[in-house]
């Protein structure tokens, strides 16, 4: 009787420590192998502005990595600029441009080189009492005013039409300071930029791929927020792959901009997945199950990366920072990216991208051209 006592509590215990282990490998139990930087996250609030706050936050990222110590940059007065460099284009092609919210990191360096730079006390790009970003009305009105005053120039437009959009932005954003204090020192945009941050926009570039321009060739990216006609480097998508994680490992991180219409990206789960079985095929609970523990995801390649952009399945959606890479629990590789929706999900604002799911829904990367493996960098001429 003792030794059935002895063998029944042996069972039990063995039972509690299988259970114990599987609760410890079940799932997908991220583990965080390189990790770069990154300060707090941000919400862009009801607006396009994806675009602003994740290039702004590798450029604090960047800014951490050089030893400038942390800073929290301001996204909206950079949209604020771009806003005005969007009017322009706009007028100078009679109308027959984009003019929207969205726009891509490239603009955002455009925007530093140009314009300068403020921290985020200095201009918040909140007005009259607001609280959160909401730029809907604000480019309505925009779009409205600019198509109305062509229409009213009668082939010539009028010296008050700019002062007229910078007045609007004025009223909802707020009016840019000549000069601010930070930090106990005086600046104005353009020396906070140049004595202060010490960015240089030329050291940064983007790469995509894709098989309708020639690879290591620089080609204009097609895609609608491109209204400045960014110059983006073609590679293999293996090189492309490459880049990041040769970014990530050196301790840079990258300004993603992606496709985020597919199921299988879910803020709420902090995921991004492609699962190999199409999600039509699936019942309720396979849906649900794939948030749950690793399934088998899509083989991608180049030839589904063309056909996917072509047909338009993957377009220009959102801009995000890639800051680390992980694993999860059965080995699969994942980037660890940082999103601007403020900290909602399992990962408070922080999501895990699968390979499979970078591989095809990745339009472009920005990064340092530092991280560039040498052999690629000699066949981009760089």
């Amino acid at each position: 009787m003792k030794n059935l006592f002895k063998i029944a509590s042996l069972f039990i215990a063995t039972c509690f420590l299988t259970v114990a282990l599987n609760a410890q490998t079940a799932g997908y139990n991220f583990k965080v192998e390189k990790e770069c930087a990154a300060t707090s996250v941000k919400s862009q609030g009801k607006t396009g502005t994806c675009w602003s706050f994740s290039t702004t936050s590798f450029i604090e990222s960047e800014l951490i990595r050089i030893g400038k110590g942390e800073h929290d940059l301001s996204e909206m007065y950079t949209v604020r600029q771009i806003y005005l460099e969007k009017a322009m284009n706009y007028m100078r092609r009679q109308g027959k441009a984009q003019f929207s919210q969205g726009s891509l990191s490239h603009d955002v360096m455009i925007a530093l080189k140009k314009y300068g730079a403020m921290p985020e006390a200095a201009f918040n790009g909140l007005n009259n009492g607001d609280k959160s970003y909401n730029h809907g009305e604000l480019v309505s009105v925009l779009k409205a005013m600019l198509d109305a005053m062509r229409k009213s120039s009668k082939g010539k437009l009028s010296n008050h039409w700019k002062p007229a959009i910078e007045a609007v932005l004025d009223v909802y954003l707020g009016e840019v300071p000549e000069k601010f204090t930070y930090k106990g020192k005086s600046y104005t945009a353009a020396t906070f930029s140049t004595e202060m941050l010490k960015i240089n926009p030329s050291d940064y570039i983007e790469i995509s791929s894709y098989q309708h321009h020639d690879f290591y060739q620089p080609f204009v990216l097609e895609v609608p927020d491109n209204f400045s006609n960014g110059l983006y480097y073609n590679v293999p998508l293996k090189d492309m792959e490459r880049i990041t994680d040769k970014a990530v490992t050196m301790g840079y991180t990258v300004a993603w901009d992606c496709d985020v219409s597919e199921k299988g990206f879910s803020s709420k789960n902090g995921m991004a997945i492609l699962p190999a079985q199409p999600w039509s095929e699936m019942s309720k609970d396979e849906k649900k199950a794939v948030f749950e523990a690793p399934v088998k995801e899509m083989a991608v390649t180049q030839e589904m990366r063309q056909t996917t952009f072509d047909d338009q399945s993957t377009t220009d959606d959102h801009l995000m920072q890639i800051t680390g890479i992980a694993k999860d629990s059965k080995g699969g590789k994942y980037y660890q990216v940082k999103n601007s929706w403020g900290e909602r999900g399992d990962y408070k604002g922080y999501l895990y991208a699968s390979q499979a799911y970078f591989q095809l829904k990745t339009v472009a990367v920005m990064v340092h051209k530092d991280c560039l493996p040498a052999d690629i960098k000699k066949k981009l001429g760089l």
